[in-house]
């Protein structure tokens, strides 16, 4: 089940989670990113089987809240469970977007996006995840650019707010999630 809200955030009620991407519902998420001490980004790399933008590279870790779940516990709980890693997560800010996506699924989110510093190395579940990678801003930036088809629809969208923020360095990074 996933949280079904209006424009506000405010809960209307609780769907299956299939039901919200077949109908384009709006519903709650969360975004993790992480970046070690070289200021590289941790990304995750979508086990094949997920049932939408599987073996996509993404962000870190991203899910739905549980009816009655805080974002900040959901992102805490799903980083450990998708990538095995447990370290503080701090808010930065919401975002709503709207994308039709493969079998002609919608994710139509408010998404909560959290960054977090950790240099420890994934343990990874496969069943969520089949790949991760450390990646510089620069090599990043020049990947989506010639690649764009290999990323998730959501995770060009956060990659473009942070690089219009013009957070450019690991500096800013380690200001920003402290």
């Amino acid at each position: 089940m996933v949280l079904h809200v209006d424009e506000d955030d405010k809960v209307i009620g609780f769907v299956p989670k299939l039901q919200a991407h077949q109908e384009g519902l709006l519903h709650r998420a969360v975004s993790i990113l992480l970046f070690n001490e070289k200021g590289e980004w941790l990304l995750q790399k979508r086990a094949d089987e997920k049932y939408h933008s599987g073996g996509l590279w993404s962000n870190s870790c991203c899910s739905h809240p549980y009816p009655h779940e805080e974002v900040q516990d959901a992102a805490e709980r799903r980083l450990i469970e998708e990538m095995g890693i447990d370290c503080s997560l701090k808010k930065m800010y919401s975002f709503t977007y709207r994308a039709v996506l493969e079998n002609q699924l919608i994710e139509h989110e408010i998404d909560h996006l959290f960054f977090g510093i950790s240099s420890d190395l994934p343990k990874i579940n496969q069943d969520e995840v089949s790949d991760y990678k450390y990646i510089s801003k620069e090599a990043l930036e020049k990947d989506i650019m010639l690649y764009p088809e290999t990323y998730t629809e959501w995770f060009k969208i956060i990659y473009a707010e942070i690089y219009r923020k013009n957070i450019s360095n690991f500096a800013e990074l380690v200001h920003i999630a402290s």
